[in-house]
C-alpha cells in the first residue's frame, strides 16, 4: 500500500507479461467471454493456471475454455501449430515437466510429420494467413517450395530450443518416423544453431544431438557427417568425455564407409605425432565390437584395406613408436586382408625410417605378416631386404621358393606344346631349376635357424638366378605362335593359369 492509501498488487513472473494480463482483464470485464485462437490459447491457458481461474459456481472458467479449444487442435493448420509451439517455448514451458497443452501441441506436430499423406502444407486460408506470417521459422516461401517432400519441415523447426528438439525427436522415434530423415534434420539443426550459439550452448547442443543419434538405427547414420561432427566436438573444450566416446562408437559402427581422408585427424595438443593414432585404434576396436555376423567379412575387409592405407601414410612418422605401430598392424585379424602387400609396404617404410629399433620389436611387428598372402614381388623384396630380421628374410625366401615351384610345374606343361624351345635348352634349364630347388630344400631344415642365417647371402644369390629363370619362361611364353595356341580349340581352357 502506497502513501495515498491505494492498494497495489504486484504479480511476479506473470505469463506473457502485460500482454497476458490484458487478455485476462478482457475476459473478466467481458462477462467471461473472449476469443480464443491458436495464437492466444497457450498464453490464456498459462495465465489462467497462474491466476487459478477454475470454475466457481455459475461463472465461466477460462481454464476450461482453453482446454476445450484444444479439442479441435487436429483441425488447425500447420502454421497455427507452429505459432502455438513457439508460444509454448516463449512461455518457458519445460519439456521435462508435465504440461497438457505442450504435450497436445507436440503430439499434433509430430503426427503431421509422421503421416505419410502430408506434404508441405502451406495452403492456409485467409483467416489463418496472419499465423503463417507471424511464426518465425527462419525460412522463406521459396525455400519451402524448392525443398523435397522429405525435408520440407526442417526449416520450420529450427527455432526450437535444444530441450524441445529432444522431446520432438523422441516422439518421432516412438512413432517409427524414418531414422535417416531424423539424422539429416539433426545435422541441419546443429549447423544452424551453431551460427549464433555461445561456447556453452554449443556444448549443450552437441551433447543432446549425440545422445539422440545414439538412439537411431546405425544404418541411418552418415559416416561423413559423423566425422564432421567429431571435428566440431573436438574443438569444444568443455564437452563431456562420455559424449565423445558415444560419438566415436557411432563412427566406429560405420567405419567401413570411411575413406583415408577421414582418418587423418590432427593429434591432440602437445603431441608430436602426425595424426591421432589413438583415435584410429579406438575406432577400429569400436567397429569390431559393433560388427554383426551378417556380411561381416565384406565390411571387415573394407576396414582392412582402409587401415593398410592409413599404415602406409603414418609409417614414415619419425615420432611413431614401435609399440604403437605394432598395435596398429596387429589390430585386425588375418581374415581382414586378402593380400598383405600393402601391410608389408607399411612395415618396410617403418623399418627404413626407424633403423634403431631392437630385433625383438622388429619380430613383433613382422609377426603380422602372412607370407602366403604376399605376392612374388613382395617375397623377393623381403628376401633381399636387410632391414628385416634374418629369420623373416629366410621365411620370405622359402615362401618364394614354393611359389616358383608352381611356376616350374607350369613350365613342364608348356613344353608339351611349345615348339619354340629346343630339347637341349629345356634339359639345361630343368637342371638349373632342379639345382636351385635342391639347394633351397637343403637349407629348409627345422631347428637349423643359425645355419640358415649364415647361408642367407647364398640364398639371396639363388633368388637372383630364380628371377632370371622366371623371366626366361615368360619370354618363351611370349614367343609361342598365336596360331598354335588357337589350334588347340576348346582344349585351351585346360592350359595352366600362367598361360591363360
Amino acid at each position: 500500500m502506497d502513501n495515498s492509501g491505494n492498494l497495489k498488487v504486484v504479480f511476479h513472473d506473470f505469463p506473457g507479461g502485460a500482454v497476458g494480463f490484458e487478455l485476462i482483464a478482457r475476459f473478466c470485464y467481458n462477462n467471461g467471454r473472449t476469443q480464443i485462437t491458436p495464437a492466444s490459447v497457450v498464453l490464456l491457458n498459462c495465465a489462467a493456471q497462474f491466476m487459478e481461474m477454475e470454475s466457481d459456481g455459475h461463472r465461466p472458467s477460462l481454464l476450461n475454455q482453453t482446454k476445450k479449444s484444444l479439442d479441435g487442435i487436429s483441425f488447425w493448420s500447420w502454421s497455427e501449430l507452429l505459432v502455438a509451439l513457439k508460444e509454448c517455448q516463449d512461455l518457458l514451458l519445460s519439456p521435462s515437466k508435465p504440461s497438457l497443452i505442450l504435450d497436445k501441441v507436440l503430439d499434433c506436430v509430430v503426427g503431421r510429420l509422421v503421416s505419410p499423406i502430408v506434404a508441405s502444407p502451406y495452403t492456409s486460408s485467409s483467416e489463418n494467413s496472419s499465423f503463417q506470417c507471424s511464426c518465425d521459422t527462419r525460412s522463406s516461401y521459396s525455400i519451402r517450395n524448392n525443398s523435397s517432400q522429405v525435408s520440407w519441415w526442417f526449416e520450420d523447426l529450427l527455432f526450437l530450443n535444444i530441450d524441445l528438439i529432444g522431446k520432438v525427436i523422441k516422439l518421432m522415434i516412438c512413432q517409427h518416423f524414418d531414422h535417416a530423415t531424423i539424422t539429416k534434420f539433426l545435422f541441419c539443426y546443429q549447423r544452424s544453431r551453431f551460427v549464433t550459439a555461445t561456447p556453452t550452448e554449443k556444448c549443450r547442443i552437441m551433447e543432446v544431438i549425440i545422445n539422440l543419434l545414439s538412439l537411431l538405427d546405425r544404418n541411418s547414420l552418415s559416416c561423413k557427417h559423423l566425422f564432421d561432427m567429431f571435428r566440431v566436438a573436438s574443438s569444444l573444450e568443455k564437452i563431456s568425455k562420455h559424449c565423445k566416446s558415444v560419438l566415436e562408437t557411432l563412427i566406429g559402427s560405420q567405419l567401413d564407409q570411411a575413406t583415408i581422408d577421414f582418418l587423418l585427424v590432427p593429434p591432440p595438443r602437445k603431441k608430436h605425432y602426425m595424426y591421432d593414432m589413438n583415435l584410429v585404434l579406438r575406432l577400429v576396436n569400436a567397429f569390431q565390437n559393433e560388427l554383426s555376423c551378417c556380411s561381416s567379412l565384406v565390411r571387415l575387409r573394407k576396414v582392412g584395406s582402409l587401415l593398410d592405407s592409413y599404415l602406409v601414410e603414418v609409417s614414415a612418422d619419425s615420432y611413431l613408436t614401435p609399440s604403437k605401430f605394432a598395435a596398429l598392424v596387429l589390430l585386425l585379424p588375418d581374415s581382414a586382408r586378402e593380400s598383405h602387400d600393402r601391410l608389408f609396404q607399411a612395415i618396410d617404410i617403418f623399418l627404413q625410417v626407424h633403423g634403431g629399433i631392437c630385433e625383438a620389436e622388429k619380430m613383433r611387428i613382422c609377426s603380422a605378416l602372412n607370407y602366403a598372402k604376399l605376392s612374388t614381388d613382395a617375397l623377393r623384396h623381403l628376401a633381399r631386404n636387410s632391414k628385416f630380421p634374418s629369420r623373416i628374410a629366410i621365411q620370405g625366401f622359402i615362401n618364394q621358393q614354393s611359389k616358383l615351384e608352381n611356376l616350374f610345374e607350369g613350365q613342364k606343361h608348356i613344353d608339351t606344346f611349345s615348339g619354340s624351345i629346343s630339347i637341349e635348352e629345356s634339359i639345361k634349364e630343368n637342371e638349373n631349376s632342379d639345382q636351385v630347388l635342391v639347394y633351397a630344400k637343403r637349407v629348409d631344415v627345422p631347428g637349423k635357424t643359425e645355419q640358415l642365417e649364415v647361408q642367407l647371402p647364398g640364398m639371396q644369390f639363388r633368388v637372383t638366378e630364380l628371377d632370371k629363370f622366371s623371366g626366361t619362361i615368360h619370354t618363351q611364353i611370349g614367343n609361342i605362335p598365336r596360331t598354335r595356341l588357337s589350334s588347340l580349340g576348346n582344349n585351351a581352357r585346360f592350359l595352366p593359369k600362367l598361360c591363360s
